[in-house]
């Protein structure tokens, strides 16, 4: 069996340009890879033909982004490429909380799908695969905190300051498609993007330095969408997840009471060990966040 975790992101800063002749939006994302994450476990299926895959995900209802994934990659390697898979789908990540755990989920299953199967492509290739599938998922085939261009394509790997994270998702999310579609009807996207700007950004040292420029060009969509959440974001962040980043995280958890259902979590590493951050799911959860606002309403 392989088992791969798909950890969740968060949008720091988020402009939308506009709609291009493919129907995807321009973007500039400054994001950050989350300890919080799903663990996905890829295994073969005995006696069943190849292409005869199982996704089992609970709580997830109709298409599967992750299922999506494996059929793009048998018509890619072909047929005899891979077994027949089960795919598990440990659900950590809020679904349609703009956190990009379907993406995360999708990726994982490609890493997963590469190294089971007898001709693998390889990061470029997975790279290549993910970008039919949706603009966060070639940012996570390598998870990791990242500057994203293009319709999500354009990936350049970044580092950030010390900080922990306390989201609060609401019970109903919003979709992709919902979302920047209602950007569109309220003009609020970008002539023009500068990737410049955020590559400064993402030098900053301290929380405390980044924090002033962290912005969402979807939050008007999202609360146009959702007017009820008007009030939240006003003291926290954005819709549907709300955002609050601390440098203590002592403050972090001391404001945990505050808002029921939140999840307190720390940036992720890519050199962490699986069952470290298996630990840190476990531990992870809170029910509260304040202050900072931070960006995250895509709806991904």
């Amino acid at each position: 069996m392989t088992s791969e975790l798909a950890p969740a992101k968060a949008n720091l800063v988020l402009h939308v340009g506009a709609r291009r002749a493919d129907g995807l939006h321009e973007l500039c994302s400054l994001f950050a890879s989350l300890e919080l994450a799903d663990r996905v476990e890829v295994e073969a299926r005995p006696g069943a033909e190849p292409g005869d895959d199982r996704i089992e995900c609970p709580g997830v209802e109709g298409p599967n982004l992750a299922a999506a994934a494996l059929a793009a990659y048998r018509s890619a390697t072909g047929a005899d490429a891979l077994p027949a898979l089960t795919v598990r789908i440990d659900k950590r990540v809020p679904i349609a909380a703009g956190l990009g755990g379907g993406s995360a989920d999708a990726a994982a299953v490609l890493r997963a799908a590469d190294a089971i199967a007898v001709r693998p492509l390889g990061r470029d290739g997975l790279r290549d695969l993910a970008a039919s599938l949706g603009a966060d998922v070639p940012s996570q085939v390598e998870p990791g905190h990242a500057l994203v261009t293009g319709a999500g394509e354009g990936v350049e790997r970044i580092s950030l300051p010390p900080m922990t994270l306390v989201l609060a998702p609401r019970d109903t999310g919003l979709s992709t498609a919902r979302v920047y579609a209602e950007a569109d009807r309220l003009g609020t996207t970008r002539a023009r993007l500068d990737p410049r700007r955020l590559r400064e950004l993402s030098r900053a040292e301290t929380l405390e330095e980044l924090a002033p420029s962290c912005e969402n060009d979807l939050e008007p969509a999202a609360l146009s969408l959702r007017p009820e959440l008007a009030g939240l974001a006003r003291r926290l962040g954005e819709a549907p997840t709300v955002v609050g980043a601390f440098a203590d995280p002592g403050a972090a958890a001391r404001a945990a009471a505050e808002i029921e259902g939140a999840i307190v979590t720390g940036l992720g590493s890519v050199a962490e060990r699986e069952d470290d951050a298996a630990d840190s799911l476990e531990g992870g959860r809170a029910r509260a966040a304040t202050p900072r606002r931070l960006a995250e309403a895509d709806g991904r």
